[in-house]
């Protein structure tokens, strides 16, 4: 079963910074763009930034300068590197493709910002 695993979510302080990964089951996700989505509470999933199979990478205007979004082909894998959080950024994170694929949403990992 194809699965898109993400994780390295946790609580960390308004700030504070955070590592997320998302582990692809197949290396056929490499010929895939990719994104990090998230869904605050009470909020609709939205989409946070995308890469494409190239590297290409966008990002929405609220996370601007402070995320990074990246990818390493040989290990099937996607990062999403978030700096100087905000309480707003408390969501849980998902990868997935893009546009996002009804069969691989998962688990997500859950982001935390608070004192």
């Amino acid at each position: 079963q194809v699965q898109l695993v993400e994780s390295g979510g946790g609580l960390v302080q308004p700030g504070g910074s955070l590592r997320l990964s998302c582990a692809a089951s197949l290396s056929i996700f490499r010929f895939y763009a990719m994104a990090w989505y998230r869904q605050g509470p009470g909020k609709q999933r939205e989409l946070v930034a995308s890469i494409s199979s190239g590297g290409s990478t966008n990002y929405a205007d609220s996370v601007k300068g402070r995320f990074a979004i990246s990818r390493d082909n040989a290990k099937n894998a996607v990062y999403l590197q978030m700096n100087s959080l905000k309480p707003e950024d408390t969501a849980v994170y998902y990868c997935n493709t893009f546009p996002g694929s009804i069969q691989y949403w998962g688990q997500g990992t859950q982001v935390t910002v608070s004192l």
